[in-house]
Formats: C-alpha cells, structure tokens, sequence
C-alpha cells in the first residue's frame, strides 16, 4: 500500500487575471521521494509550487499539509525585507520551518553559506543571495523540500556541492531547474506541467526526452484522428445542407466544437528563436599575450588573470567556467577590449562587431513595454539587417499578444532573459558573448537556443554553469581556476573534466620530474614550428615505447622472489618505474599541449 503523502493538492484550479494557470491538478508529495516538476516558462510551474508551499491561495480545491509536517519553500526569487541581515533571514526562516530555532543552528546555516550575520541581504550578488535561501531551507531539516531553481547564480562547484547535499538528505524533494545534468541525478519521478495539464511519469528526468517525445506523437495521432472527424462532418454538412430544411443541430455543434478545438490546438505554435547569422570578419579574433589584470580586494590585491596567452580565431565556440568572483566578467571585457589589461598584448582582428548578453539584463528598462524595447515608438525591428514586424519577432521568442505592451517589470526572470536575447541575437555581429543566458530559462527554451547558437558561423565566448549546455555547445574550455590562474582545455566540460583528473592524477610524479629540470613557459596561441611539428608527430611512438617499458618492469617486479634473488636490480627497477611514470605524464601533457595548439592554428 502506498505512503500517504506529506503535502498534496487535489482538483485545484489557479486563475491569473481571469485565465486558469491550470486546473483539474491533484499531486502529492511524501517524505524521502525526488521529484521534478518540468514544463515552459509561463506555464505555472512557480505556481503549482507557490500553491504546494500555501503561499498562494487556490481557487478551486484544496492543500492537504499532514499536521506537524515541517515544509521548507525556496522561491525563485528571493524575497527579503528592506535592511534585513543574513541572521535575522535565517532565524525567521528557520522558526516558519521547525518553530523557535536555536542559535548555534542558525550559525551553523549561516557558516554553510559563507556569509555573516551582519551582511544586509539587500546587498548580496545573486549566488550569494541563492546561497542563504538554501541554507535557511536545509538548516529546519524539512520533510519536504520545494526548490524553485536552485542552481540559478550558482557556479559548478557549489552546484556539485548541492546535489550531494540533497542526495543524502531524507526529505521529500520537488524541484524546478533548467539544469539536465541536476535533474538526471536528483530525480526520480517527473511531473510535466504542459498547457495546464499536469502529466506523470515514474521515471526520473533521464528518461523525460523519450517518454514526453512517445506522449507527443500519441496526441499527433489522435489530432489526425480529430482532423479527419472534422473533415468528415464538413462533407456531410456541405452536401446535405441543400436537401434539409432541419439540419441535426446537435451534430453541427459538435463540428463547430471540434473546429474551435483545433484552432486552440494551432494557436499553440511550435516553440522557435530567431536565427542569427554572422558578419564578415578577420580570422583572427582577439589575441592576448602574456596579459594580467588585478584588482584591489580582501585581504590585498585579487589577481585575475596572471600572464594569460591564448589566440581566438573565427568560428570557435569558446567555454569560460570558474566559481563566482573568480574574473570571468573580466576576462570577456578584456577579450572584447571593453577593459584594459595591467600588463600584457591584446590585439583584436578586423572588422569586429560584438553583441553580448549582459547577465545584470542592464540593457532592459523595467518602465519600457516589450514592445518599446525592441522597436522604440515604432512597429519594425531590424534582426540581422534585416526588417521584421516586432509582433512576429516577439512571438518567435514566445511572447502572447497580451504581452507585447506590458512593462519589462512584469516579466518573470525567464521571460526576461528571452527579451534579452530577442534584443541581443537582432544584432548584427561576428562575436557573440553570452554571460550566462541560461539563468531562469525553461528547458525547452534552452534547446531553442542552442539550436541557433549551433547555426552561428561567428564566434561564440559563453560563460555558463550548466554543464549540459556546455558539453552541447563548446569547442574548447577556459577555465578560471582563481589567483590568475587559468588554463585551456580542448571540448566540452566532460572533456575539460577527465582532462583535469588526469593532470591531477599524474601531479605527483610530474611534481618530482619539474623540480630536477623545470619545463619552460608555454608559450600560447602561437603556430607550432617544425620543430614542434615533428616532436607532436614522434610523441606518440615516444609514449608507445615508454609503455611498454613500463610494462615489463612492472612484469618483472610482480615475481614474489626478485627482491630475494637480488636487491639491488629490485630496488633500481622501482627507481626507474618511477622515472617512466613521470616521463610518459610529460609526454603525454607536451603532446595534449601541442595538439591543442595546432587545432587552434589550423586556419591561420
């Protein structure tokens, strides 16, 4: 027999000026299960939570709360009161969770998220901010959790940090989040919130694509099906009308029904973005030489970048991770010559035109309508030099006709971001630098916009920390590692991951081999010569035969009798087995240096 749920709705119906967000819903939720809740911005997947969390009222059904149940709620945006302090914002929020919360918990939450108790709220970034509402939502040990984007201004390592957190912890857990490679390892049940319908499946997220895509073709099927009925009660309408004085009212309702039914059906367009295309432009894009930049901090000076090189060349779909505060901002002011460096190169190539998305949304007014944002006191809006109705732009970013004159301030994050985009990708540009775009989008909404970002044939500097994205996207890594020191890696972030453990793995005898003979600088962004060319040609039989040497030594140290037989050719066996290992890491890392190095120079 099932568990009784925790918390639960059951036949509610939500209106928002007038229209359902969604009716006819029943869910429940019960301690210790994982489940997502996925579906379009604006569908009312914040809704549907707010209602779970009894922040909003419904009006129709009801809320079922198991008396004592102690319900944590994180909001997508967080909502703090004018002055408060971190303190204060986790006491409160722990006696709404769990009653009167002692102070060591609280100092215990405010330790978690690194901030203290005296920090005004108001003043916090949005990790920061993001940061404080999760721990003051763990801290009251909750038996339901309900997490409204939780990884939204979060970079990769507090990301991986909170999935670990939550997969131990034994609440019952419904998440929204764009994040896929988040969804994949926390879920375990998924409920789709689609054109007000509330869909279930007992499988986690993983399995979302194939069984929202079987879904998808059963109503296609049964639309044909309709399309055919309709078709068929025309012909009879049409034919007999003249031979009838009293036509079957009934039937011809039925018809008219199904033929309002089907405009509904079609006034539900296919999801699109705009295409983006790129602008003549040199092959060469921006090239840094030996380049730092610091900044005045606590406790002294913030290095960000410390004798960085790299080249950029047309075309490349670049990646920049780093935690929070590391310098990415920085590094993309200096690529695209907003920013100066301290010291160092930095050229640019010709005929450079640049769009960027500026994750603070600067560029939008909140007292401009939609409308006025794209097009001013217009109707037309150019998109890639060319002119298009604003109605029709805005509507291929998923914007209602409802919608176009209301204030930017009405507008949820996500809708936001689009708006952004829509004013971004209707640039003209050969660069194209996207400072987190994928906050508060819905996952169908990202894989719009990878769609046209794979059709760009400028080039591409994405910051981001969701690391589906970036595998999808990106060519190549940067990644900010903090105390300038950054370092490039070739592929995704899988790559740049395995790439990074294998440096890692190898750090130790690598460590021994540098300290005897250190290696020379490298020297980045330059064409290798032939020289180069030959040893990245000879390295892999170099390796080859350094593994297999390696390989007999080992063969002959796995007989239990050679340190009997003789101690000495034991002990200079090991000796050298150390020496191989430590020879085959530097050849590998100086053939992965100069491989990368001539795939980036390939066009030149």
């Amino acid at each position: 027999m099932a568990t009784p749920p925790l918390l639960a709705l059951r036949d509610t119906l939500v209106t928002f000026g007038g229209r359902p967000v969604f009716q006819c819903i029943s869910v429940g939720l019960g301690r210790g299960e994982r489940v997502c809740l996925v579906g379009r911005n604006g569908g009312g997947k914040s809704t549907l939570l707010k209602a779970l969390a009894g922040v909003i009222a419904l009006d129709v059904g009801e809320r079922f709360c198991q008396p004592g149940a102690r319900i944590a709620y994180m909001p997508q945006e967080p909502i703090f009161a004018p002055g408060q302090n971190a303190g204060d914002f986790i006491a409160r929020s722990l006696s709404d969770i769990a009653g009167e919360a002692p102070r060591h918990r609280i100092e215990a939450a405010l330790d978690e998220a690194g901030i203290a108790s005296d920090r005004i709220l108001a003043e916090l970034s949005g990790g920061e901010s993001r940061r404080i509402s999760l721990a003051a939502a763990l801290a009251g040990d909750p038996d339901i959790l309900l997490l409204d984007e939780p990884t939204n201004h979060l970079d990769i390592a507090a990301v991986e940090a909170l999935e670990a957190r939550l997969d131990a912890h034994a609440a019952g857990l419904l998440l929204i989040s764009h994040d896929r490679t988040f969804l994949k390892r926390l879920s375990r049940r998924t409920l789709w919130l689609d054109r007000g319908r509330l869909r279930e499946h007992d499988r986690g997220y993983e399995d979302f694509e194939s069984w929202s895509e079987t879904v998808l073709e059963m109503e296609a099927t049964e639309r044909a099906r309709a399309d055919k009925r309709i078709e068929s009660e025309t012909l009879w309408l049409r034919e007999g009308i003249s031979a009838r004085r009293r036509r079957n009212q009934g039937r011809l309702q039925r018809l008219f029904d199904m033929r309002a039914e089907r405009a509904q059906r079609q006034s539900l367009r296919p999801a699109k973005l705009g295409t983006v295309g790129a602008q003549s432009g040199g092959r060469i894009v921006a090239e840094l030489d030996n380049v730092t930049k610091a900044f005045p901090g606590e406790p002294g000076i913030k290095t960000i970048l410390d004798g960085f090189s790299t080249r950029i060349m047309r075309g490349e779909r670049i990646g920049i991770i780093g935690g929070n505060g590391v310098g990415k901002s920085t590094l993309l002011g200096i690529i695209t010559g907003a920013l100066a460096p301290d010291s160092g190169g930095v050229r640019h190539g010709t005929h450079l035109q640049v769009s960027m998305f500026d994750q603070r949304r600067a560029s939008l007014d909140p007292d401009q309508s939609l409308w006025q944002t794209l097009a001013g006191d217009g109707d037309t809006v150019v998109v890639q030099g060319r002119q298009r109705h604003v109605a029709s732009y805005l509507k291929d970013f998923l914007f209602d006709d409802s919608q176009f004159r209301a204030k930017v301030a009405t507008l949820s994050g996500g809708e936001r971001n689009r708006l952004l985009l829509a004013q971004v990708l209707a640039r003209p540009s050969n660069l194209l630098v996207l400072d987190e775009p994928t906050n508060d989008l819905d996952i169908e909404t990202l894989d719009l916009l990878e769609e046209v970002l794979a059709d760009y044939d400028g080039t591409l500097l994405l910051v981001s920390h969701d690391r589906d994205f970036l595998d999808r996207l990106v060519t190549s890594v940067i990644a900010m590692e903090g105390n300038g020191v950054v370092d490039e890696f070739v592929g995704g972030y899988g790559d740049y991951l395995r790439q990074r453990n294998r440096r890692a793995a190898k750090s130790l005898p690598k460590a021994a081999a540098r300290s005897a003979s250190p290696a020379p600088p490298r020297e980045r962004g330059q064409r290798p010569n032939w020289k180069e060319q030959r040893e990245l040609e000879d390295l892999p039989r170099r390796i080859a035969a350094l593994e297999a040497e390696k390989s007999a030594i080992e063969k002959s140290l796995s007989d239990s009798d050679v340190y009997a037989r003789n101690r000495a050719s034991f002990e200079a066996a090991s000796t050298r087995h150390g020496e191989v290992v430590a020879e085959i890491a530097k050849a590998e890392d100086r053939w992965l240096f100069l491989a990368e190095r001539a795939e980036k120079t390939r066009a030149i």
